[in-house]
This record gives C-alpha cells, structure tokens and sequence, in this order.
C-alpha cells in the first residue's frame, strides 16, 4: 500500500512531555498534531482502518423522512399522528430521521461554528493543557489517541456535560473558563445557549418519540428531563490519503439520542441492508439518530444502526453534537406496555453509569457495544458476589 508510513511519525503524533510513564504493555499516549499531518500525502499506520472498515459508499443517500417540528409548536393533532408514523417506520428500520422548523436559531448555529473554530486553532499547549482524563468525557482529545493506538479517527473532538436540572444558568461559561481561561467566557456563554437549546428540542423529540411508541405522550420527557448530556464539537482535517482512514470509524452511539447539525461538506454514512449509505446535509435540518440507551427503553423495537463518518481529501469537515443521556443513576428499563407475551425484555435493567463506565474504561464502541457491555456487567455483577 503506497499511503502507508514505514517510517517514524514523530514529527506528526509527538510524545506529550507531561505524559507519566505506562506500563511495558502499553503505548504512551500520542498527541494528534492536525497541522501537520493534514499536510502529509502518506497515512500514518495508526491511522490506516481494516479493508472491512473501509468499504467504499455506494453514492446513494438514505431515504429517511424530514419532520417539520412546526406541528408541536401548534399541536396539531392529525400531522402528529402522520409525523409519529414516519418516525415510527424509520426508527424500526434504522433509527435516523431529520427534523427542520426546529426553533434553534441558525445564528446561533453559526456562532457555535465560529467558537468551535477558535478551539481547534489553540496551540496544541494550550489544548492539551484541557485534555480530556482517563475514564472521563469532558475535555479535549486529538484522534483518541489518549485511549488507542491503532485505528485511530483523523479529527480531534472538544467535550462537555450539560446537566439539565444544574441550578446555575453559566454552568457551561464556567466549565470553559476554568479549563481554558477567563478570556474563553464568549465561547462559553455560545455553548451555554446552544446546549440550552438542545435541551429544549430533545424534551420535543421524546414526546414525538412517545407518540410513536404508543407510551404516554411525556413518559420520556419526565425520564430525560433531569438528564446529564454530552455536548462535542469535532473537527475532521482533509486528509490527502483519505481512502486509508476514517473520521470516525463504524460505531452505534451508547448513549439515548443524538441530535447533529454537520456543515455542507458531508460524510456521515449508515449502514443499512448491507452497504453504506449517505446522510446528506441540510443546513437548516438537524439529524437525529437514536442510540444504545433509547433501543433498550424501547425494549429492541427503535434501532440504533451503525454509522460512521468520512474524512475529505481537500476540505476541512466540522460537526456539532448533542448526545441526550439520562440521569446516571436512573435504570434503564422499558414502559410496561411495550411489553407482553410476544415481546418480553430483551434486555436487564442496568443504569447509563454503568454502561458510560463500560465504553470509557473497558470498551471501545462498535455495532455490538450493548451486547458486549451486558457480558461484562454479567461477569462483574458474579464477581462481585464472592
């Protein structure tokens, strides 16, 4: 393969100085310098993904169905029903759907661009100095190469929590000032409202969710609206070799719902009956797609569908995520009438702690990460009892 380094890469993925010394059977965290690698024709190998990772899209683009949210705001009964149906069909089949006329201020989309962009331009000081812990989520992290060594994403990702119940309106401001400094209070203050309203939208997403199970109109808007979400801003350099890497390889998301604006440059793929497929972007739609947690309240009816995200060869990709969890102590179990004879639990009941400690510590995620976390919280549980 002539994209492939046989050389060292140290001028490109650099030994933090801080770093502690590991063990002899692990690698020392690498630090992803997006300058310089996104100059390089060649892909260094800790960047290079597996043949079966890299199957090539089929240029077609999934069918699924724009909701005009428009209809909550007046309650309009009838076009509920028909959107819940659609809803309903699509998170059957693959669990991805867009929704426009969403109330989220398109300025404030832009802005939140804007500041995402002045992050990802720090020094790479000044961005390692707000890294991500181990076990943690907030924080920066360049290509995970913290947690791997191998197939590692070509993007670097800025994270935070947003509780939905914090008692302080600047929770988010203050999160920003204390790991990057006074000076970043704006870039805080725009992340605040934006996580605001994502908040919002998502207590609208589960009660169209609800709708379209059958289950109370506001059974989930009471489970998630003490949430404790994750917000994550990425950036995807352009990668001369991109056929060799992958922004963000095949994976379902653990958590409840996401909701993701992507800019115009695309590259979010689903897998679906067999071949990837495009989500194409809409500027003034947001894309959500339901996750490990929501497929377990459903008892196994709404999917979570492996999907992943592609690097451009010439353009920069940037995306704004909003990752819906529940309070980390809550269980997750499915509403009593989404089961009966014919559709028992599909899952035990176990707490988005216990599965968020799975994929930070234990597990990296991939299309079996639910499967997977429950072998582990079996064995566990049994160990703990001698």
């Amino acid at each position: 393969m002539s994209h492939i380094m046989n050389s060292s890469v140290e001028t490109l993925l650099q030994y933090h100085p801080s770093q502690q010394q590991q063990p002899k059977d692990e690698n020392p965290a690498l630090v992803f310098e997006s300058n310089l690698l996104q100059k390089q024709v060649e892909v260094p190998k800790e960047f290079l993904w597996s043949i079966g990772d890299m199957v090539s899209t089929t240029q077609e683009e999934l069918k699924e169905p724009i909701i005009d949210l428009e209809i909550m705001r007046n309650n309009d009964e009838e076009a509920i029903a028909i959107a819940a149906k659609h809803v309903r069909e699509a998170c059957m089949k693959h669990g991805f759907f867009q929704v426009i006329n969403h109330g989220v201020d398109q300025n404030l989309i832009h802005a939140a661009y804007n500041e995402s962009a002045t992050i990802f331009k720090l020094p790479l000081g000044k961005k390692m100095s707000a890294k991500r812990k181990p076990g943690g989520v907030s924080g920066y992290s360049g290509a995970h190469a913290d947690r791997y060594s191998s197939k590692l994403p070509w993007k670097e990702t800025f994270s935070f929590h947003y509780n939905h119940q914090n008692s302080s309106n600047t929770q988010v401001i203050d999160y920003f000032k204390s790991v990057l400094g006074e000076e970043h209070q704006q870039t805080g203050w725009v992340y605040q409202k934006y996580c605001e309203e994502m908040k919002r939208l998502s207590l609208v997403m589960m009660e169209l969710l609800a709708i379209s199970l059958g289950v109370d109109r506001l059974h989930y808007k009471r489970f998630f609206e003490d949430g404790d979400s994750i917000m994550r801003c990425n950036y995807y350099p352009p990668c001369k070799s991109c056929s060799h890497t992958l922004g963000t390889g095949p994976h379902t998301d653990p958590t409840s719902l996401t909701i993701l604006h992507q800019d115009q440059v695309g590259g979010l793929e689903v897998f679906i009956d067999n071949k990837w497929l495009r989500v194409r972007p809409r500027p003034q739609a947001l894309v959500i797609n339901i996750g490990d947690t929501f497929m377990a309240l459903s008892n196994g009816r709404y999917k979570s569908c492996m999907h992943r995200a592609l690097v451009n060869a010439d353009r920069e990709r940037r995306s704004l995520v909003f990752f819906v969890c529940p309070r980390k102590d809550k269980t997750i179990k499915p509403a009593d009438n989404l089961l009966s004879k014919n559709q028992p639990r599909k899952y035990p009941d176990f707490t988005w702690s216990n599965l968020f400690e799975f994929t930070q510590k234990h597990y990296r995620t991939d299309s079996a990460t639910l499967q997977s976390f429950f072998q582990w919280h079996c064995s566990t549980s049994i160990a703990s009892n001698f």
